[in-house]
């Protein structure tokens, strides 16, 4: 296995978005990527993506699956063309575990459940996708593994790859996902919600988030590819990590 290393140092120093190689081999790469860091590029061709840094370092690369923007953590991409038909083939079979982690608003009513409501794209808004029964199969199993006062710490296991899918499953049982603009409120999370008689330090002019962005992170993916098996996990990001500690902490 190859060790972790950085992959924004060497196209663009500047950047802060520092994706980290999980694995790679001839055949596929293994990356866990930033949150704000697009997978593949946009329509507009706005910004570099992480699809672009790696067709820079490789020459040839293979989309095999995409993270919404905002989502970081675990995610592949082909190096040749049979391994990105294969791959495919595994993700669209449902041959593929894929798990994530998130902070939901509130705590569902039961601990463990699953949310089979078919996705389609909204009808009248681009980029936004809906539960309709006219839309695709979607399925969607959540585990609370904590619970504090306004928030929920969930473990995903998507069952189809839907655009959006957790995020909008999320709020059809009416737990969006924490920081969603498009799903839920999109309210940042400041410790002065959480905290009581919260103060602002002398040398701050007002109070920044500790969490500004969709709090969902892809945590495994787990295949088999000829013959062998593979387990790909990304580590929580610092942001989520901090907050969960102060979540905990203010429970504690």
């Amino acid at each position: 296995m190859a060790q972790s290393y950085q992959l924004a140092a060497i196209f663009n120093p500047a950047q802060d978005m520092k994706p980290d190689i999980i694995f790679e081999n001839d055949f596929f790469i293994a990356i866990n990527k930033p949150s704000g860091l697009l997978s593949v590029p946009d329509r507009m061709q706005s910004e570099v993506s992480l699809k672009d840094m790696l067709l820079q370092r490789y020459g040839n690369i293979y989309t095999v699956h995409r993270l919404d923007k905002d989502t970081s953590g675990v995610i592949v991409f082909a190096k040749d063309e049979n391994t990105h038909k294969q791959l495919s083939q595994l993700f669209e079979g449902r041959d593929v575990k894929k798990y994530y982690l998130g902070l939901v608003l509130g705590s569902p009513a039961e601990e463990k459940g699953s949310v089979d409501a078919p996705i389609m794209e909204h009808p009248g808004k681009t980029g936004k996708m809906v539960t309709n029964q006219k839309g695709k199969p979607s399925l969607t199993d959540y585990e609370v593994l904590e619970s504090f006062r306004m928030y929920s710490w969930l473990r995903f296991r998507i069952h189809t790859g839907r655009t959006h899918q957790i995020r909008v499953h999320m709020q059809y049982i009416g737990h969006s996902i924490v920081c969603d603009e498009l799903y839920g409120n999109g309210e940042h999370v400041l410790i002065s919600a959480l905290k009581r008689n919260y103060k602002l330090s002398k040398k701050e002019e007002s109070e920044r988030p500790i969490l500004s962005r969709l709090a969902l992170h892809s945590h495994l993916l787990q295949f088999e590819l000829n013959g062998e098996a593979y387990s790909f996990e990304a580590e929580i990001p610092k942001d989520l990590r901090a907050l969960l500690q102060q979540l905990r902490k203010l429970k504690g």
